[in-house]
């Protein structure tokens, strides 16, 4: 995939549900968001910036919005670096050379509770604005050890914003969805429902441990899982990677 793609262009808002899409920067929250869009949702992209070390896919979460005809990003500030206890937040090494599909413990890179304060944003500021639908890109077949990106925690996340909100006290039924549309697809599948919806992947940003020109490293978790999917689903890996090669 070379180039910009052309924008996505959807019908006018107005007469579009609207859904709260929380938008990292990366392939993954890229896909969801063109999901949702494709899907006739008026998705307005959330993007959290808690202190992560690979800055780069705050940039890349406004271009990819950009690219796919979203509004601009609603960003909220969220001071993880003050917990640590992640290679994302804190002076932690970013484990690199492993291979996830194989590994069984949680990370150095699982953030704290990460996904239950990103969907409990999404879920506050979707009741400010009148989405009750939420929008994630959890997996849970190419992820690595997360605990927060299981079908079990979205379940159980879903029954609790309807239960800790007044729109979902004051709703006879419960009125906040939890949509993880890729919950169940590899990444192959995914980066090829990506490609059908039109998402330009060279906007994107996985890497855990970038350089200063935000090169990939090729050798983190991320990096590893990313280069993966794009060669088994037979989609040219337009990442750019830091002097000596593509990902291990």
């Amino acid at each position: 995939m070379s180039g910009r793609l052309a924008s996505v262009v959807m019908p006018p808002t107005a007469s579009r549900t609207p859904a709260v899409v929380l938008l990292s920067g990366g392939l993954d929250s890229a896909t969801v968001l063109g999901f949702a869009r494709s899907r006739g949702f008026d998705a307005r992209p959330l993007v959290v910036d808690y202190g992560q070390r690979h800055r780069q896919e705050l940039g890349a979460a406004r271009r990819v919005a950009g690219q796919l005809g979203a509004p601009e990003p609603v960003t909220i500030r969220l001071g993880l670096r003050a917990i640590g206890g992640s290679a994302l937040t804190g002076a932690i090494e970013v484990p690199k050379g492993r291979d996830p599909a194989r590994a069984s413990d949680i990370p150095a890179t699982y953030v704290p509770a990460r996904n239950l304060m990103f969907l409990s944003l999404a879920a506050a500021y979707g009741e400010t604005t009148g989405a009750r639908d939420l929008f994630i890109g959890v997996n849970a077949v190419d992820f690595s050890g997360y605990p927060d990106c299981r079908p079990a925690f979205i379940r159980s996340f879903e029954r609790t914003v309807n239960l800790a909100t007044k729109a979902g006290v004051e709703s006879a039924e419960p009125c906040f969805r939890v949509h993880a549309p890729l919950m169940d697809l590899t990444k192959a599948q995914i980066i090829r429902l990506g490609v059908s919806l039109g998402v330009d992947y060279s906007l994107t940003h996985s890497c855990y441990d970038p350089d200063g020109e935000g090169r990939a490293c090729g050798a983190c978790d991320s990096c590893v899982v990313r280069a993966r999917g794009f060669a088994e689903a037979g989609v040219p890996d337009p990442t750019r990677y830091q002097a000596g090669g593509g990902a291990a």
